[in-house]
This record gives structure tokens, sequence and C-alpha cells, in this order.
């Protein structure tokens, strides 16, 4: 077996071992970091409301059968802990979804990585959104500058929808060997990323290896 498929297997039986309230921080901790909306967690974010409601009707249990207190304050804990997370997390995938509406709605790609609830609900505000901006501001502008996505019809592309700036730096760690990486289109700049080394990046650079779960932004 080659050191890669070493490092991959090593890779797999950690992220086996990991509970799902730890994925579910990974997870946070990245939508948190990243500029862009990532892909939805959606198994994961299930298990985690299941687990939820196991903890729910656990702690119904424990009322009714006169289990002590501390018990039920240490698995109360780990419910709100739970919650907590989960609605943050949630709650940042809905920020972006406000802030980059019509960005999102007009990509396939960006709009594959939402859940179905998260779908309506960027079409809901894209909707909303484009109702205020008709009705308040471009129904009074001149002929050419009514759009919503263009200052004017000489714009050659949609000059006024926000996008996530990509090129923003990131503080990333490896979760394994990824050896030299070409952070350029170039191959100017290249770096040698070393397992659990944390790094400094261009998020455009290590897109991919977000995507991949190679690396974990902080």
């Amino acid at each position: 077996m080659s050191s890669w498929d070493e490092d991959e297997t090593a890779a797999s039986a950690a992220e086996a071992a990991t509970t799902d309230v730890e994925l579910l921080k990974r997870a946070w901790r990245n939508e948190k970091a990243a500029p862009e909306i990532l892909r939805f967690e959606s198994p994961l974010v299930s298990r985690v409301r299941e687990q939820i409601q196991l903890l729910e009707e656990t702690l119904d249990d424990f009322a009714d059968s006169g289990v002590d207190d501390l018990v039920v304050s240490l698995y109360q804990m780990d419910l709100d802990r739970t919650l907590f997370l989960l609605r943050s997390y949630l709650r940042l995938r809905l920020q972006k979804i406000e802030k980059y509406t019509m960005h999102i709605s007009r990509s396939d790609d960006l709009l594959s990585r939402l859940s179905l609830q998260e779908r309506r609900f960027a079409k809901s505000c894209a909707e909303i959104m484009e109702k205020h901006l008709e009705q308040s501001v471009l129904s009074k502008l001149p002929y050419g500058y009514d759009s919503v996505t263009r200052q004017s019809l000489s714009s050659t592309e949609d000059d006024m929808v926000p996008e996530p700036q990509l090129n923003t730096f990131v503080f990333c760690k490896t979760k394994s060997d990824v050896g030299a990486f070409q952070l350029d289109d170039i191959g100017e700049e290249v770096v040698d990323l070393v397992a659990d080394d944390l790094y400094v990046l261009r998020y455009k650079s290590i897109k991919g290896l977000v995507e991949g779960g190679r690396i974990d932004l902080i």
C-alpha cells in the first residue's frame, strides 16, 4: 500500500470514529469561515435531528421515572449544546442566502448546494427583493437604468449583484498530507501541505480541498 493510500485509510478511520456532534461542529466552522455557501450536510443534519429527538424523549422518560438530577442536567447540557450548534449552522446558511440571494439564484451549482427548504427560502427572498426594488426605486429611474442586476444597458454583466469574495484569506488546517499544492493557475505559487499544520491561504486556492474534506477551515 502506498503512503497516499495509507493517509486516505487513516483519514477515513478517523472520520468514522468522529461523533456526529463533532462533525456538525466541523461543518459549522467551515460554513462560518468560508466566504461562499457550502454544500448542505443533509445526511449529517438528519442524523443530528434524530439524536435531538432521542435526547428529548430520554429526558421526558427521566422526568417520569425520577432519575437523579445530576444525570438529567448532563443530558440536558448535551441536548442544549447540540441544539445550539444545529441552529447556528442553519442560521449561518440563511444569512449567506439573504446576503447573496441574487447571485445564488442565478447559479445552478450554488442552488444544488442548498436543501429543499433553503431553495424555497432563496426563491422567496429573490422575489421579495425584486418586488421591493421595483416599487421603491427602479420604477422611478429612466429607461436603461431600471435593471435589478445591471447598472445600465451598456453593462455586459450583472455588475449590481453582490458576490462572495473567493480571494479572501482564510485560516485552515490540513487533515492529511496533501503534498506539493499549486495555489495559482500558472504554477508559480506552490506550497507543501503537511498533515495537522495550520496555514493562511486564499480560499479560492483551497476551495476544492475544503469541498473534498481534506482541509478544515478554522
